[in-house]
């Protein structure tokens, strides 16, 4: 059987993945601080399993019982391919550096970086033990390769992540492992975060005016459609394990 895992899966891009996973008829497991309602009966329409695990991914213990838990159920049921996406992250804060808060500074890199970097590690330990087929996507950002005023945490958990992605796949194919790790970059999409940078200040974020204008002009592009590209991408099961897949290249 084959699953997927979404973190985030409540809203945005999350929700557009989820709900293609459903489509395509593999069972979803989900992880939010709160339940899409929408999925109990999506999974009940599609004729697969569905299950959903609260969870805080800025709490270092959370993330560890959650996914334990997860890891010990999933890979007990010997699943042929296993679909993990580390989607759930941050943009705050957006401020300049000096002024930006403790709290927002450690949250950033919990949620960003040290969350997927944990459920990686333990997924691809459990993958190797059972001989599962894995595939992960970590939901990077252009952020990650140029710096932008105001989004310092942003830009670097984002270039972080995409640097342990690419030394993990480097990792995967020295010991000739079936399991694969790729980078997704989303682009600009009509979500939650969208509308944080929105209400952002001038000062804080110097490029606030050209992101009211991407709303305003109708530029941005839908969850659900960036959702399939990826679900259809880790689908066809052809990816170049390391590599930084953007959505331009795949609609």
């Amino acid at each position: 059987m084959k699953y997927g895992i979404v973190t985030g899966a409540s809203k945005g891009l999350g929700e557009g993945i989820a709900k293609k996973m459903l489509d395509k008829k593999i069972n979803l497991i989900a992880v939010s601080r709160t339940e899409n309602q929408e999925f109990r009966q999506a999974a009940a329409n599609a004729g697969v399993q569905y299950e959903f695990y609260p969870c805080d991914l800025s709490s270092v213990s959370d993330v560890s019982n959650v996914f334990n838990e997860i890891a010990a159920a999933l890979f007990n049921r010997e699943p042929e391919t296993v679909y993990l996406v580390n989607n759930a992250g941050v943009i705050e804060p957006i401020d300049l550096a000096g002024a930006l808060e403790e709290t927002a500074i450690l949250d950033n890199i919990q949620v960003n970086l040290a969350a997927p970097v944990l459920i990686c590690n333990l997924f691809l330990k459990k993958a190797e033990e059972t001989g599962s087929q894995l595939y992960i996507a970590n939901v990077t950002s252009g952020a990650a390769e140029r710096p932008v005023h105001g989004w310092s945490m942003y830009c670097s958990t984002k270039a972080a992540i995409n640097m342990f992605t690419r030394t993990a796949a480097l990792e995967l194919n020295n010991r000739q492992s079936t399991s694969k790790i790729i980078a997704y970059s989303p682009g600009i999409m009509d979500t939650g975060m969208q509308e944080t940078i929105r209400s952002s200040t001038q000062d804080a974020f110097i490029e606030i005016g050209k992101f009211r204008e991407y709303k305003e002009k109708n530029m941005l592009k839908s969850p659900g459609e960036v959702g399939e590209a990826l679900v259809r991408l880790l689908l066809d099961g052809d990816v170049e394990n390391g590599r930084v897949y953007y959505v331009n290249e795949l609609l």
